[in-house]
């Protein structure tokens, strides 16, 4: 029996989660687009949810309170958010927009190690089984040399030189131990997958590991 097979496609119609992590341009929302549309297949009636806090606090620092204002700052230097935001930005998703019955894909998140311990309270509280962590390995000089080129077309404030420099030091000081934390957890389910080939091999690993095939 496939360990990794998903409980949802052998008949169990429990909600699960699939939680996307990796350095910065490693092709996350790409890949969780991708799942969200095979999931949506499989099921049209429970379409998955996505949480994707990236673009919740892009939306968000378009306004003009204190704390967007602060937030712009942040996003704009290429900088970390506090755990309070980040967890308030895909807390209140969940709160006002999840019905209970679909799956969730997150995309972004958890970035912090405090972050991810809070998340795994949801996971219980929403009876759900163990969530998947896809981890999409991909080294420093590929993800600078994607940024270069997104930053080319983006035109995002965080993506200049200085900002990409920033997220390399982010990412080591604060995701890498959320990729550890996950990679020894026995509560979740920890897929490592090589993010450096094409968008279509790495979606057909994603949906092998699975067991989605």
């Amino acid at each position: 029996m496939n360990v990794n097979a998903r409980p949802a496609i052998l008949g169990d119609m429990t909600p699960q989660a699939f939680i996307f992590i990796g350095r910065y341009a490693a092709g996350k929302g790409t890949q969780a687009d991708l799942l969200i549309k095979k999931l949506a297949e499989k099921d049209p009636e429970r379409a998955p949810l996505y949480v994707y806090t990236g673009q919740q606090f892009r939306n968000y620092i378009k306004g003009e309170k204190a704390t967007a204002k602060l937030t712009r700052k942040v996003v704009e230097s290429g900088g970390l958010m506090p755990e309070f935001m980040a967890i308030y930005m895909w807390a209140r998703l969940l709160v006002e927009e999840y019905r209970g019955v679909e799956d969730l894909v997150f995309d972004g998140s958890p970035r912090r190690l405090l972050e991810a311990q809070v998340m795994d309270s949801v996971f219980a509280f929403y009876g759900m089984g163990k969530p998947y962590v896809i981890y999409l390995d991909v080294e420093h000089e590929e993800s600078h040399r994607r940024l270069m080129l997104r930053a080319k077309t983006s035109g995002r404030p965080d993506d200049g030189p200085a900002e990409i420099e920033n997220r390399k030091r982010v990412y080591e000081a604060d995701i890498v131990p959320v990729i550890e934390y996950y990679r020894t957890s026995p509560n979740v389910n920890f897929i490592d997958i090589d993010g450096e080939r094409s968008v279509e091999e790495i979606h057909a690993h994603v949906v092998q590991r699975l067991g989605l095939g």
